[in-house]
């Protein structure tokens, strides 16, 4: 029989999993989003930001999949059926009318901040261990940065 402290520490070990599992998955829907826009833009600039965005996502999801290993847990292999992002990002292409850069933007755009709320709202509201924690506050902050430098590339897309 467990005691009330090991079934504690049990739920909070099952909520942090979760949690990890959920960003992990995230990443995963960002990644193909990243991939799919790249196919959609004509700019080569664009294209570039797009595939370093890509491979960004791939890091993180990396290391998330770490994280979630350390915990003697079996990482997600794959992205969302459910989540706000997964439909997003999947639905770039029918939401992106003309397939122009500027819309392609657009469409990132809003991905990037669907992903900084998710990732602002695990930080505020969950207790994350402080190796995790710092892992996901620095993927917070890469993503932030991305959404500062979008200007730029609006500039770029109107071109």
């Amino acid at each position: 029989m467990k005691t009330t402290n090991e079934k504690a520490k049990e739920r909070n070990h099952d909520k942090l999993v979760d949690n990890l599992q959920e960003l992990l998955e995230k990443n995963y829907d960002a990644q193909k989003g990243f991939t799919k826009a790249m196919e959609d833009a004509k700019s080569p600039q664009l294209k570039n930001f797009l595939k370093h965005q890509a491979a960004q996502r791939n890091r993180f999801a990396t290391e998330l999949d770490h994280e979630i290993r350390s915990l003697n847990e079996t990482p997600k292999e794959s992205g969302s059926f459910t989540g706000d992002l997964h439909r997003t990002w999947i639905d770039i292409k029918s939401a992106v009318a003309g397939n122009t850069d500027e819309a392609v933007l657009e469409e990132c755009i809003r991905g990037e901040k669907a992903s900084w709320k998710e990732y602002d709202e695990k930080l505020k509201e969950e207790n994350f261990p402080p190796t995790i924690s710092s892992v996901i506050h620095k993927q917070a902050a890469e993503i932030h940065a991305t959404l500062n430098r979008v200007k730029t590339l609006e500039d770029l897309a109107d071109d």
